[in-house]
């Protein structure tokens, strides 16, 4: 979560291309940056699976978004069902889709859990982590054949896009992830809140996983692109509750622009054609609003953190069976 908002010269339906024949899945598309960005992918074109747990609040944002209108693209938008508190279940979410559709060009992982009192899953990790990170990377994982089944294909663009957040920065250096309980770290005594330091340390993890990945594909010689984005400051429903609880409400209130805007850098990483003229830039980079390069921290940069996470989620998904 930053504190400048995206640029309001950047204007989806003129600076981005045409997506029809585009298959995308955004994760959380039911509220707030999530809906916007279901709205402005469909409204390019885009076939667009709005991936939520709940099938009614999803079924009222399809609704909310055709009384609006799909135009000028005139996309479709679909529900697919998506649980992020179990691994199990986002694995088993990634199979169904796999069986509905034969191409999928991009995949937003844009859900997330906000700050909540501390809590383990039935698999004694953080809850946070398991809905931030831990399910994300399973899904990721097994939509992966099909991501590049797709890149194979003539003129393919494929793309994943890691929603994050400027708040990584306030973690303390010299952390590290070789273990469950580097995971499950509480941040008690923390000068912020503890939620609020468990968050940020979970939207670390999407940076890393998003360099991460990035190496591995590279290093396999596909072309799949895959993207950090910060929304920047939005004044959503979810945003406010989390400036709140981490005391920087005023912000909020005086600063941070509306979800229609901050899925702007979204929808960037996602469609921009910039992205495909000059893949060596943007490939696991971390963009700001809108489709600014920036480089992140050192701690986010590092590609020993990085493959420590991996491998402690690989290790941590195998005592599961997955």
């Amino acid at each position: 979560m930053g504190v400048l908002p995206s640029s309001p010269r950047f204007d989806p339906t003129r600076d981005l291309p045409d997506l029809t024949g585009h298959v995308v899945i955004v994760t959380g598309g039911n509220t707030g940056i999530g809906y916007a960005t279901v709205r402005h992918l469909a409204r390019l074109g885009a076939k667009v699976y709005l991936a939520a747990r709940s099938e009614e609040k999803a079924q009222t944002a399809i609704e909310n978004l055709l009384a609006e209108g799909l135009s000028p693209g005139n996309g479709e938008v679909l529900w697919h069902h998506l649980d992020l508190s179990d691994p199990r279940a986002a694995k088993k979410s990634a199979e169904e889709f796999l069986s509905k559709e034969t191409r999928l060009d991009v995949l937003v992982n844009n859900a997330a859990m906000l700050p909540a009192p501390y809590a383990k899953t039935r698999d004694g990790i953080q809850d946070m982590m398991m809905v931030n990170h831990i399910s994300p990377f399973v899904f990721t994982q097994t939509l992966l054949p099909l991501l590049k089944q797709t890149e194979e294909q003539a003129n393919a663009d494929v793309r994943v896009v890691n929603l994050t957040s400027d708040s990584y920065k306030v973690l303390p250096a010299r952390l590290q992830f070789k273990t469950v309980d580097d995971l499950n770290r509480d941040f008690a005594g923390s000068l912020l809140a503890p939620g609020f330091m468990q968050y940020a340390m979970s939207k670390l993890a999407g940076v890393l996983f998003t360099r991460e990945l990035q190496r591995r594909l590279e290093e396999e010689g596909t072309q799949i692109t895959v993207v950090a984005v910060s929304p920047g400051g939005v004044n959503s429903d979810n945003c406010r509750q989390l400036m709140v609880d981490s005391h920087f409400g005023l912000l909020a209130k005086l600063f941070f622009t509306t979800p229609d805007v901050g899925a702007h850098n979204s929808v960037f990483a996602a469609a921009s054609s910039r992205i495909k003229e000059d893949p060596k830039l943007y490939k696991g980079a971390y963009l700001t609003p809108v489709g600014k390069v920036v480089l992140p921290s050192k701690q986010a940069q590092s590609a020993e953190l990085a493959a420590e996470l991996w491998n402690t989620t690989e290790s941590i998904l195998e005592a599961m069976g997955l």
